[in-house]
């Protein structure tokens, strides 16, 4: 990948104050959250969660493309304006953020991976931490390489799948942010059964909580929530 992402996963619950106001102001604050949205010219996708998860009602997603001008810190700056307004309606639950970087153990762009500026969402997303042992680290580059080489074979065999990874190493408790965008969710279910039969799969120290979330356009999933 050249160009340099970071992305910004935002996992919030609407709180009591929101439920106790009328369904009429409820939509008003929906217009008026999707419009400092759009003002704040993030590139967004917004999930259902709810009722996947019990404790999560929706996942803002937000990419950008870092810049000289777009850097981290410009980033979190604009995110913080345009969700501070809001907190006394909605609480976040958790937010993950990483980067993307050139892979490791991988040539090139794959064909299997995310675009999140493309406009082609896929009807479910999945996300999850992740962390390899300190005892991954002390194998050779080779040995790494190999099992990597067998992940990446097994991923090959359901192409309809793709994935995005961010890496987080130093920078929040996980290593890695893992997503993922299917159409089936049984044949993701059967892809990760697969994986976890690897080699490199004991050298996992992190990859939960997980969490499924469904696409429709903002209008839509807010609406779900009147």
């Amino acid at each position: 990948m050249s160009e340099r992402l970071l992305g910004f996963f935002y996992f919030f619950q609407f709180t009591s104050v929101y439920w106790g106001l009328t369904a009429d102001e409820r939509r008003d604050v929906q217009a008026r959250m999707l419009t400092d949205l759009e003002a704040a010219k993030l590139h967004f996708d917004l999930y259902q969660v709810f009722p996947l998860d019990a404790q999560v009602d929706l996942l803002l997603w937000c990419t950008v493309q870092l810049t000289e001008e777009m850097t981290p810190e410009q980033f979190f700056k604009v995110a913080a304006g345009m969700l501070m307004p809001y907190r006394q309606l909605v609480s976040p639950k958790l937010i993950w953020w990483g980067m993307t970087r050139s892979s490791d153990y991988a040539r090139g762009k794959s064909a299997q991976e995310i675009d999140p500026f493309d406009g082609q969402r896929g009807r479910y997303l999945v996300v999850y931490p992740f962390s390899k042992s300190s005892e991954w680290y002390k194998l050779s580059r080779d040995t790494r390489q190999g099992m990597m080489n067998e992940h990446i074979r097994i991923g090959h065999q359901y192409p309809q799948i793709k994935q995005l990874l961010l890496y987080s190493t130093g920078l929040q408790d996980q290593e890695f942010i893992v997503t993922y965008e299917t159409e089936d969710l049984g044949q993701f279910s059967a892809l990760v059964a697969e994986l976890r039969s690897s080699e490199a799969r004991r050298f996992t120290s992190m990859d939960t909580p997980v969490f499924t979330a469904i696409y429709h356009n903002p209008e839509e999933t807010l609406g779900l929530f009147i």
